[in-house]
This record gives structure tokens, sequence and C-alpha cells, in this order.
């Protein structure tokens, strides 16, 4: 039984340290999102997307805190999506919602004002500082709450996407600041944040992690494979294949690598067959061994 105990415990062990890093990069990442807000768009008075843009466009109207005001929504969409999604709903997102709104507390005083003058880069360098918040959590199967617990709720019961969603919701939002801050210049930088955050959390997701998938036509088919498998450390599965012009069968080679990687291979190719005839596609994502985990 000691045995059994003891296995139980070193199982759990690692399973508890990923839960630990997962949430401490998760952090991380809502404290980028935050500074991008605080040291950039709100000295601008720059409106975002999401359920902070709608915060930040009350905060330049009224001066009520943004924190207080992004807390008091989340915790309603939250209310409504455990209703309608189930009490299991995303413990992650809650965690994200109150370290948000905990980080967005912090007055602004507390901060140095505008850092740039130029309301254009205030709104890139803020979008892209979010972009790399946003994708820090995202990578971590977290969620900043807002336009996607919204997006959630709604494509339970409509066959739109939640990409599309979040995107009318930030536009709305966005569009809604010029009615408040009555300044379309500063509706247009909010749309330039929105669209560099959407960028740069694209190119943060599948930038360093980009993989590609290889098919490679070779009759020194062998050879190859096993420099793959032996000294490049990428698994490769060989089929059987038949060229229909020449009717003579041939070994076809697929392998999956990081796409930083493909140059290394395809000069090892080159010195092994000059005339193998290669295949490459992007492919958006890639999990098992080698690569990313599923995170459930």
């Amino acid at each position: 039984m000691a045995f059994n105990l003891q296995k139980m415990v070193n199982v759990q062990k690692p399973n508890i340290q990923l839960i630990i890093k997962d949430y401490f990069i998760m952090f991380l990442g809502l404290s980028l999102y935050t500074l991008s807000w605080t040291l950039f768009l709100v000295p601008a008075q720059i409106t975002g997307g999401g359920i902070s843009g709608l915060a930040a466009v009350i905060f330049y109207s009224t001066k009520i805190p943004i924190g207080l005001t992004f807390f008091s929504i989340n915790v309603v969409l939250v209310a409504i999506a455990m209703k309608v999604l189930g009490a299991s709903f995303g413990i992650k997102t809650i965690f994200s919602m109150v370290v948000i709104s905990v980080l967005f507390s912090i007055p602004q005083e507390f901060f140095p004002g505008a850092i740039i003058e130029d309301n254009f880069l205030s709104a890139v360098l803020g979008g892209m500082m979010g972009g790399v918040g946003i994708g820090l959590v995202f990578s971590r199967g977290g969620s900043t709450g807002g336009t996607d617990i919204i997006a959630m709720i709604i494509n339970k019961y409509r066959n739109i996407s939640p990409g599309r969603i979040i995107m009318y919701c930030d536009v709305i939002i966005i569009g809604s600041s010029y009615f408040l801050v009555h300044s379309l210049d500063k509706m247009v930088y909010g749309f330039v944040s929105m669209a560099v955050v959407s960028y740069t959390l694209d190119s943060f997701l599948t930038g360093s992690n980009a993989s590609a998938q290889i098919f490679i036509f070779s009759p020194k088919y062998d050879e190859i494979a096993d420099y793959i498998n032996s000294e490049f450390g990428r698994g490769v599965t060989a089929l059987n294949g038949t060229g229909w012009y020449t009717q003579n069968d041939v070994m076809v080679l697929i392998t999956i690598v990081r796409k930083k990687e493909t140059s290394i291979l395809f000069r090892k190719i080159k010195e092994i067959d000059p005339d193998a005839f290669i295949s490459m596609a992007s492919v958006m994502g890639v999990y098992g061994q080698g690569f990313d985990k599923i995170k459930g």
C-alpha cells in the first residue's frame, strides 16, 4: 500500500508543477496586458477592444476606475455563463478576470504619464504589448473573459463563429468611444490598436511554434530517413507509393518539424540526394511527443 501511495504522489507532483507554471505564465501575460493599457492606451485616451475597452471608455467620460467597471461587467457575464454553459465554466477565465481587475485597480497616478506623445505609436506599442500578453494567456489554455464569454454564449444558440462575434463586439465598443470622447482620431487609433493586437496575437501563437509537414521523394529514402530519426531527432514515416507516369514503386517519407529547423534538414537532404523532390506545407497545430501538449 505504501508503495502505491508513493507512486501516486510521484505521478501527481508533475501535474501540480505544471498547474503552477500555467498560472504563473498566465499572470505574466495578464500583467503585460494591463500594462499595455496603463502605460500606452489610457494616457493617450485610446479605446481598444473587449470589456477593457468598454471600461476605458467609461473611465474617460466618468473617471470610474477601469478595474471596478471591468470586474462588475465580468461578474455579470461569468454568472450568466455559469448558468448557460454549466457550473464548471472556465476556472482560468475567472482567475484572469480577478487578476486583471486587481491590476487595473492600481491608480493611474502610480504610472508615468504619456511615455510617448505620438498617439499612433502609443496605439501600436500598446497593441503589441497587449497581443503578447493575451498570447501568453491563450498559450496556457486561459482566457481574458469579457467578449470571449459573450461569444461562447451566443455560439451555443447561433451558428456564428466566436471570432466574428468578438470582432463585432470590438467594433461596437471602439465605435462608441466617439460619442463619449468626441474624437475621430482617438477612435481610429482604437481600431489601429485592435488590428495590432490581432496581428501580434496570431504571430505570437504561430510564430515560434510554427511547424511544417514535409513530403520527401527520393531513391535514397533510407539514408534520409535514418538521418531524420537518428541525427535530426524527428520522427519519420515511410509510405509505399506508385509513380503513375512511370508505374514504378516509390517510397514517400513524411515528417513534421518546426519551421526553424527546415533549412538544416533541406541542406542535409541536398547532400544525400541533390535531385530529391520535396513538398512542404505549413500546419496550424502539431500535438504529441516533441511538439505541443494537448491542453484540457
